[in-house]
């Protein structure tokens, strides 16, 4: 829609969309919170026609080490994916009805990329018109994107150009990226027993591997994030417990164990013994956060790469 309730509108559902995010939930699970929220908005008290009704949304997570890419829609358009050396292809994938509409789920679909590979996500006016054949203008995007193009922000040009209507009746938005991935010289992994006594070596190894980084610095920080979260996998979790640093941005911590069970930050009274470890991982890092999986959780935690 337009106008300011709209603005309004998408205001709220991209600050739902961040928080949401930030609890690392997978893109299926995400748009059923959306959904509900808008459900919510849509029943407000006034009983005026709300905006929030056929708003959609496309929401995507690459892993840069598995190079996986998991997304979910709301309404919304599949992507167009290129893989280095093939042609553009449209990701077959299952859209859920717009957002509000509800009692329908939302499916997620996942791929495999390889590195450098290019995924187009966009908003149906690209391609929608009332005076516009769809079948001719998904082909026009494909070959588009398909065509060479020295940089992103070329490809973009070139496919607005060649596919926008001239006179657009919708808004057109186009975000076109480059996957990229994390070789085993950035990540380093390894398998816990659940025994405390081992604790100590593994702070040891991640030591080692920061200082084959370079990164020194970053090693106080590091040891304390690594013998507090593998501690707490130990104690409270189940087994397997994996490890892993990850050296991106930034230097990623994650612990891994098969318990379901969700950390939280308590405050710790004078006399406690324990209960001070995750609010000493939040004081000390940039981020931190946990993560449901297939096999359990992962509790991460994230820290600012020293300055070279």
């Amino acid at each position: 829609g337009h106008g300011i309730r709209s603005s309004a509108t998408m205001g709220r559902l991209r600050t739902a969309v961040r928080t949401l995010a930030d609890v690392d939930l997978p893109p299926d699970e995400l748009l059923t919170h959306l959904d509900d929220l808008v459900t919510h908005l849509a029943s407000d008290e006034s009983g005026e026609e709300v905006a929030e009704l056929g708003a959609t949304c496309l929401y995507a997570v690459y892993d840069p080490v598995s190079r996986h890419l998991c997304m979910a829609a709301a309404g919304h358009p599949a992507p167009a994916v290129v893989l280095p050396g093939d042609v553009p292809e449209f990701v077959p994938m299952t859209a859920g009805p717009p957002l509000g509409v509800g009692g329908l789920p939302f499916e997620a679909t996942e791929l495999e990329l390889p590195e450098g590979s290019v995924v187009a996500l966009y908003t149906d006016g690209l391609i929608e018109d009332r005076d516009r054949d769809f079948d001719r203008a998904t082909d026009e995007l494909r070959r588009a994107l398909g065509a060479p193009a020295d940089s992103l922000e070329q490809l973009s040009d070139n496919v607005l150009k060649a596919v926008m209507p001239e006179h657009p009746t919708d808004d057109v938005a186009l975000l076109i990226v480059r996957t990229r991935a994390l070789g085993g010289d950035r990540v380093a992994t390894w398998d816990v027993p659940p025994d405390p006594a081992r604790v100590a070596g593994f702070r040891q190894s991640a030591t080692e591997r920061l200082a084959a980084w370079g990164l020194e610095e970053a090693a106080f920080v590091t040891e304390l994030v690594v013998s507090e979260l593998v501690t707490n996998a130990i104690r409270y979790g189940e087994p397997p417990i994996k490890l892993r640093l990850i050296r991106d941005r930034a230097l990623i911590c994650e612990v891994s164990d098969g318990s379901s069970t969700s950390p939280h930050l308590r405050r710790a009274h004078a006399y406690d013994e324990g209960g001070r470890g995750l609010l000493l991982v939040a004081q000390l890092t940039q981020r931190w956060g946990s993560r449901q999986t297939g096999s359990g959780k992962t509790i991460w935690a994230e820290q600012p790469l020293p300055e070279a």
